[in-house]
């Protein structure tokens, strides 16, 4: 894997705006946009914030403790060793698939038809299919994967090793890493999520914040 310097664009992250503490709420894991709102899981509630005044505006009591996506019509949460569909509306649960990290699964997007599932330690991004939880392929990283997002077909990841933390875009084929968005020291990146446009909404862990961050076009 080619991920030396001369090829990877590095900068510093622009953090544009923080929300939260919110209340009740001690950590911050996955992080998803639905086009309006962003979804943040908090270990035993998934809430949601409107991202222009801040103010939480839903709350379902559901379990998640790591990465969270949206596709479109369902949220989808990592719960455990489980990945939970999930009906914005109600806050039922329609269906579970088999989480493919059996429980150290990290970030969670979906594009293309696909789940795509962060592997926390093995540092990798796996392509699931959502009806089946079945591996269809699987992306090396060379750093720890917490959030991962899709976004105008750039694949992006989130890492976290001891108090360095990245927002990077890594080649899907080869995982080669492209550019890298440095976070300020002793600011992690749990979650991650693109809202389509021009930014990133990235979770804070046990900063119990979620940060937007510019994404660079």
């Amino acid at each position: 894997m080619n991920t030396s310097k001369s090829i990877t664009k590095t900068r510093p992250a622009e953090i544009v705006r923080e929300y939260g503490p919110f209340d009740g709420v001690e950590r911050i894991h996955g992080v998803t946009h639905d086009g309006q709102r962003v979804w943040a899981a908090t270990g035993a509630r998934l809430i949601a914030f409107d991202p222009a005044s801040g103010d939480t505006t839903r709350a379902l009591d559901i379990a998640g403790d790591a990465g969270t996506a949206f596709d479109g019509t369902y949220l989808y949460q990592i719960a455990e060793r489980r990945i939970d569909k999930i009906d914005p509306a109600s806050g039922q649960v329609l269906a579970s698939i088999p989480a493919p990290g059996d429980g150290y699964d990290s970030g969670l997007a979906w594009a293309e038809g696909s789940l795509w599932v962060g592997q926390y330690r093995d540092r990798k991004i796996h392509q699931v299919d959502p009806a089946t939880g079945a591996v269809i392929r699987s992306i090396d990283s060379n750093r720890f994967v917490t959030g991962v997002s899709w976004v105008d077909g750039e694949l992006w990841h989130g890492t976290w090793e001891g108090d360095e933390s990245d927002i990077r875009r890594i080649d899907p084929q080869s995982g080669a890493v492209l550019e890298r968005l440095e976070m300020p020291d002793g600011v992690g990146v749990s979650g991650l999520e693109s809202d389509g446009a021009g930014l990133f909404y990235a979770g804070g862990g046990g900063s119990g914040k979620v940060r937007a961050v510019r994404r660079p076009q």
